[in-house]
């Protein structure tokens, strides 16, 4: 549980960490590397830790060495099956299917799960490899692939709501060991994919229009093991910006890159607040008029929909009405009862929430229901006067590296119940550390 004591302007400068959303499909790849990976700038996350202990049942070495960086290895080619204790604990895991089945001819992967935000079908990524020339089965809650070598092809990778980001990954990452060409269109261009792509390239892989919707991939025998750097989170950088904002205060983000936040800094701005960009800072600072604002959450280069709970706090606190319309995930919001515990005045309309603007927000109780809303709920227990308390906080650790540690730096009032968050977060069989 989290207690926060709010209503206090956060002021100073913070570092973001690695991108959570970029290093789970980058570790999943791993298990195509013909030798050992490292990988730095990798937070230290519970999904860190959850997909670490699915490599290590799928015969990997995962071990986070005393730098920080993330070393990873093959060591037994046997395991194809993935539990279903993991899979089922993030959507993210489903990514070792298509790694496993390129590298190995098998696998055996629960059918995923992960934050209740709406329908997310794994269509898309059974789809692509089936063009891939992989025979896939779903038997009970499992997938089950194989294939005795795939071969390049030409697939349409859109999903029944746009681009899929983890559809991509799975596809894309079988697609690099096919034999021959592959042609990926309506591929998703998130940082995230474009972060992928040059891990593998890194690795030997062949892949053109890294960062486009359309991906060629010129398939080769195997690929080499490496050494690649984690993108920063544009997620937690725009979150801890946000949290400046909605306490009307001043935050510097170090270690950013603005050019994978356009659209939430230009929303930024058109709410009232003041933005800089100086290289690898990005200050947003709070003035006194706050503005009203719409926001349409879309893939990439769109609003993010991991931002969308976020920008809902900074909209209650905006003078007139904002709307905040989501067509990633539709129904994303559970969040919106939890905040009408602080005094948000919200209405939710089909895939739209719309707001009306307070001057001043109450403390309250609430539980998380999701990672991003977890986030949204602790920037406006930050914002409102008084005590809150939020609890739930097993998704906040799921996405966010230290968030209590990073806030209490730029003056906030909280305090961490059990399990501190001094704590490393676990690594279940794995070596904390390595020399």
């Amino acid at each position: 549980m989290l207690a926060i004591h709010g209503g206090k302007p956060l002021v100073g400068a913070v570092r973001v960490s690695g991108s959570k959303n970029a290093a789970l499909p980058i570790m999943a790849a791993s298990i195509l590397a013909h030798g050992p990976v490292r990988l730095c700038y990798v937070p230290q996350l519970s999904d860190v830790a959850t997909l670490a202990s699915v490599l290590t049942e799928l015969g990997m070495t995962v071990h986070r060495r005393v730098d920080g960086a993330l070393h990873l290895e093959t060591v037994d080619l046997r395991p194809i099956q993935a539990s279903r204790r993991f899979v089922r604990r993030m959507r993210a895991s489903f990514c070792v299917l298509g790694p496993l089945l390129a590298r190995r001819r098998r696998a055996v992967v629960p059918l995923p799960g992960g934050c209740l935000i709406g329908d997310r079908p794994i269509d898309v990524h059974l789809r692509g490899l089936a063009a891939l020339g992989a025979n896939l089965r779903v038997v009970g809650d499992h997938c089950i692939a194989q294939a005795s070598r795939l071969r390049g092809t030409t697939i349409d990778l859109r999903g029944p709501l746009g681009p899929t980001v983890t559809g991509t990954a799975n596809v894309l990452s079988a697609a690099v060991v096919a034999r021959g060409t592959t042609v990926l269109t309506s591929a998703a261009c998130e940082p995230e994919i474009a972060d992928l792509a040059r891990f593998l390239v890194s690795l030997g892989a062949r892949i053109e229009g890294i960062g486009e919707s359309t991906l060629v991939v010129h398939g080769v025998d195997s690929l080499d093991g490496g050494q690649h750097t984690i993108i920063p989170d544009r997620i937690e950088a725009a979150t801890l910006l946000l949290a400046g904002l909605v306490t009307g205060g001043s935050v510097i983000v170090e270690g950013a890159c603005a050019e994978h936040l356009a659209v939430p800094l230009s929303t930024m701005q058109a709410s009232g607040a003041t933005i800089t960009i100086d290289g690898q800072r990005i200050t947003g600072a709070a003035n006194e008029t706050r503005k009203p604002f719409s926001i349409d959450a879309r893939p990439y280069p769109g609003m993010p929909t991991d931002l969308q709970a976020q920008f809902t706090v900074l909209a209650g606190l905006a003078g007139g009405r904002s709307v905040v319309r989501d067509h990633v995930f539709p129904d994303r919001f559970a969040h919106l009862a939890a905040l009408r515990r602080f005094g948000m005045l919200i209405e939710r309309v089909e895939n739209t929430a719309l707001v009306v603007g307070q001057t001043s927000l109450s403390g309250a109780r609430a539980n998380a229901t999701d990672l991003r809303a977890s986030a949204a709920l602790v920037l406006v227990a930050l914002a409102a006067d008084g005590r809150s308390t939020i609890s739930g906080l097993r998704h906040l650790r799921r996405g966010y590296e230290a968030l209590d540690e990073k806030l209490r730096s730029l003056g906030a009032h909280l305090r961490m119940s059990a399990p501190p968050r001094s704590a490393p977060v676990p690594m279940p069989g794995l070596l904390a550390a390595a020399k």
